[in-house]
């Protein structure tokens, strides 16, 4: 029976790569935890292929991160100063929040394509136009003139702000490897993971990245909530937003989304894991962001309301503005007003799911996210 070996991926890294040397180790741990994992998984072998690639391509994206910094030092020497993290459930509106941040163009997001391909790190007037930026986006339109439904689940684009979850996956902690299938060992490893290591590979990535464009950066990943405290101490002068909605819509959204992602590596989603595994995951964002909060300040973070977004997006971007203290141009205001029009609601279609598929029920999740909605005015979506 054919297994993934973590040696191999890694020497597969160091050889498409042609780098040699890390700066640290500290991915191995996560790795062979998730290779013992999807070992014991019985998935396909081409489930198996895919686990192997894309390991194999972020440790390459990690090597090129490493042997840029040894070359440019002098990038290290400038901090990355006062970020807004947008973070919270999963499912609540944080896409659509730091899409509108991102069409701000005196802010630094973290684009998809750049994600996916940093070193060389381009220039403030390439981010859109670089040779590899137009070559994602003509992959983006044959894939859904292919498909159009398939981009049902997020308003996504490679020249949109993506997550910070592939750079956090490079360390090998993030809950991309848990999204994978049934992999119980490392989803309990990660949730009390020591995440240091991967925020200060997030802090060199994005070190590296404002060598060549700087400026204030615009950063989402829901879970965020998840590790908040290891955010908080790789970036203490860091601005969080909370998006919030309400979390019975958001669980039966997050659980069709990782049904799809499971296509990637098994025939059929794992239903009964996502049932199982989801729920608890999403009402633990909100109980470790409740409990961080009560310790520093109600006031360190801002809550992003979906429900008030979907009425009126420019003038909640502009109270966020408020409290974050940049101002809210004619010309940032206009340039959200653009990508909204540009970018309805529903645009690739309409993403629809059930929490029966699941075997969940608004009763059951009740207990789950009572303290959160008892603390929060969240408006309930039916």
């Amino acid at each position: 029976m054919r297994q993934v070996d973590a040696d191999r991926i890694v020497e597969r890294a160091h050889r498409e790569t042609g780098l040699d040397r890390f700066e640290s180790q500290s991915f191995r741990e996560g790795l062979d935890i998730v290779v013992s994992d999807v070992n014991k998984a019985d998935w396909p072998e081409w489930g198996l292929t895919h686990v192997e690639d894309t390991a194999a391509h972020l440790l390459g994206l990690r090597l090129k991160i490493d042997d840029y910094l040894r070359q440019h030092p002098e990038a290290l020497e400038v901090p990355v100063k006062a970020p807004v993290i947008v973070m919270g459930i999963p499912r609540t509106g944080t896409t659509l929040s730091s899409n509108l941040l991102g069409a701000d163009p005196n802010r630094r997001s973290l684009l998809s394509w750049v994600a996916d391909d940093p070193v060389p790190p381009p220039a403030t007037d390439k981010l859109h136009t670089d040779p590899r930026a137009l070559a994602a986006l003509e992959a983006e339109r044959r894939s859904r003139a292919e498909d159009p439904a398939a981009a049902r689940f997020y308003m996504a684009s490679a020249i949109f702000p993506s997550e910070c979850i592939s750079v956090l996956s490079q360390d090998f902690k993030s809950m991309h490897w848990e999204a994978l299938g049934r992999l119980p060992a490392y989803s309990e490893w990660i949730w009390s993971a020591d995440m240091t290591s991967a925020y200060d590979h997030h802090r060199r990535f994005l070190q590296v990245l404002q060598h060549a464009a700087p400026g204030p950066w615009n950063l989402k990943m829901p879970s965020h909530a998840m590790h908040i405290r290891y955010v908080l101490k790789a970036y203490p002068d860091a601005r969080l937003v909370w998006t919030h909605r309400d979390p019975y819509t958001a669980v039966g959204s997050i659980c069709s989304v990782i049904a799809n992602v499971h296509l990637r590596t098994q025939d059929t989603p794992d239903e009964a894991w996502l049932g199982e595994l989801y729920p608890r995951q999403l009402a633990e964002h909100a109980r470790r962001i409740m409990q961080v909060r009560a310790e520093i300040g109600h006031d360190r973070v801002y809550d992003l309301h979906y429900a008030s977004t979907m009425r009126d997006a420019v003038g909640t971007m502009r109270d966020l503005y408020a409290w974050l203290g940049d101002e809210f141009t004619p010309q940032v205001e206009g340039a959200m007003t653009r990508w909204l029009q540009e970018n309805p609601q529903g645009k690739w279609g309409k993403h629809a799911y059930k929490l029966d598929r699941y075997g969940l029920t608004k009763e059951f999740l009740e207990p789950l996210f009572a303290d959160y909605l008892a603390n929060y005015d969240v408006e309930a979506e039916g």
